[in-house]
């Protein structure tokens, strides 16, 4: 009825009324579906105009920044979850501290233990009767061999690496120059005899052959600062040698490992001579410890250029090494005077100057040197004498370390006390039996110490004189240079 109530109504209007009429139906038509369709938004996310018009009115730069910002937070926020799983339950990493000072670790020397047994090496046995407060380190004693399970051709270790390990452990090979020298020989015969594998190359399968020989003379006896520095220049030289032939490889591995001995022992004790020499005037006494080659080079160079001095040798059980440099001058001709390190602070107001060796230079200014270095050396800081220590470069090392107790080598106590067959002269305390039964006598053998850098007035090298503080600046130059 309505429809044909609008018909009639429609009906006397005419054409363009008509079409005027549906253009307005079609707009109100169109209108209120928008505006149903934005009531229905509102209804369900109220405050969506206001939101939306914002976004419009973001610049690109803007929404970009919103979004770094969230996800700087969410990494933050998954940052601090893990900080907090990490304090709660799993162990904290610390710094790694070598095997060779977690003796008292049983897990550390089980892993140690199963990483020589795949390299077929030999693990020496660990000495008895050690002192408590250094049962973080190795005891080695002569007694226990390492070679006695060792068969004839059962290890890829060469036999001048094992000659060599015997000769370590034995005590016939000492001082750092003789160590480095005798390691850098060995290691020139076997790259002499190496030969390489079908199907392998020299540079890779040499350096393998090489881990084992290294480990093995690590179980003799722990390698020393020098002989850190000569392992490193040599798998340095052998990573050179990749794209050679092998004849070709092997003669230039040999040419510079010889020429490592030549630079920085030979010629550089003759550098480290020429400018101690200096140091040392007519009059003066010089006192000296131990047996040190470089600085009985020092001063017998001192008395061929016309000085006239005196020398103190002060020396200590067990080894007695002093002696030998006693010979040594007095064959030179010069006048010595020979005490023990007991005696040092009584004779040490006499002193003009003491003269010192070390076995390596630490990154923090301490000077290693053989037990009782740092006694001579406080002595005379007491009294006011100037110490000066020799030193190649070649034995600076970026180690820390403020004391003897942490990292130390740990000799045989039998030297202290019983009569041994390299030491027949000298009076035995115990007899082994007695000391082998009292289970509450333990002793402790030490074999370095360090000394603190603020008693020592300099260090010749053969790149000038230096404070002990420089050592971390050599070991810049040094490593640029190679």
């Amino acid at each position: 009825m309505e429809r044909t109530a609008g018909g009639d109504q429609n009906s006397g209007l005419t054409a363009e009324q008509k079409k005027q009429l549906k253009k307005e139906r079609r707009k109100a038509k169109v209108s209120g579906k928008a505006t149903q369709s934005t009531t229905q938004v509102q209804t369900s996310f109220p405050g969506t105009d206001a939101s939306s018009s914002n976004v419009l009115q973001k610049s690109k730069a803007e929404l970009r920044a919103e979004r770094r910002a969230k996800q700087e937070a969410d990494r933050a926020a998954k940052a601090a979850m893990k900080a907090e799983q990490t304090s709660g339950g799993s162990k904290l990493k610390g710094p790694q501290v070598p095997a060779n000072i977690q003796a008292d670790d049983p897990k550390v020397q089980k892993k140690a233990a199963k990483k020589l047994e795949k390299q077929q090496v030999p693990q020496r046995a660990e000495g008895q009767k050690k002192v408590a407060l250094f049962s973080h380190l190795h005891q080695y004693e002569r007694s226990l061999s390492i070679t006695s399970n060792m068969g004839f051709g059962n290890t890829g270790i060469h036999p001048a690496i094992i000659q060599l390990g015997l000769q370590y452990a034995e005590g016939l090979i000492t001082g750092s120059n003789a160590r480095c020298a005798a390691l850098i020989s060995a290691v020139c015969r076997v790259i002499k005899d190496y030969v390489t594998p079908q199907h392998k190359e020299l540079s890779r399968d040499l350096e393998m052959k090489l881990k084992p020989a290294i480990s093995y003379l690590n179980q003799c006896r722990p390698l020393s600062v020098s002989m850190g520095s000569a392992i490193k220049f040599m798998k340095l030289q052998i990573s050179v040698c990749r794209k050679m032939s092998d004849s070709e490889a092997k003669s230039r591995l040999v040419d510079s490992l010889r020429e490592f001995v030549r630079v920085n022992i030979v010629l550089a004790g003759k550098a480290i001579s020429d400018s101690a020499c200096t140091k040392i005037s007519d009059g003066d006494v010089v006192m000296i410890y131990g047996n040190s080659s470089l600085i009985t080079r020092v001063l017998c160079d001192a008395h061929k250029v016309g000085r006239n001095f005196r020398v103190v040798v002060v020396d200590s059980r067990p080894k007695l090494a002093g002696r030998g440099a006693l010979r040594r001058l007095r064959q030179a001709g010069i006048q010595c005077s020979y005490v023990l390190v007991s005696a040092a602070s009584y004779i040490m107001p006499e002193v003009t100057k003491v003269v010192l060796g070390a076995h390596g230079l630490l990154s923090n200014g301490y000077v290693m040197g053989s037990v009782g270095t740092s006694m001579v050396a406080m002595a005379a800081k007491a009294c006011g004498v100037p110490v000066i220590v020799c030193c190649e470069a070649y034995k600076f090392c970026e180690r820390v370390q403020a004391d003897s107790f942490v990292n130390n080598e740990i000799g045989d106590p039998r030297d202290l006390l019983v009569k041994t067959n390299s030491h027949k002269s000298n009076p035995s305390l115990l007899d082994e039996e007695d000391w082998k039964q009292m289970d509450s006598l333990k002793v402790l053998h030490l074999t370095y110490d360090v000394t603190p850098p603020d008693y020592v007035a300099m260090v010749v090298t053969e790149l000038g004189k230096i404070p002990c503080t420089s050592v971390p600046v050599v070991l810049r130059v040094r490593s640029t240079d190679t």
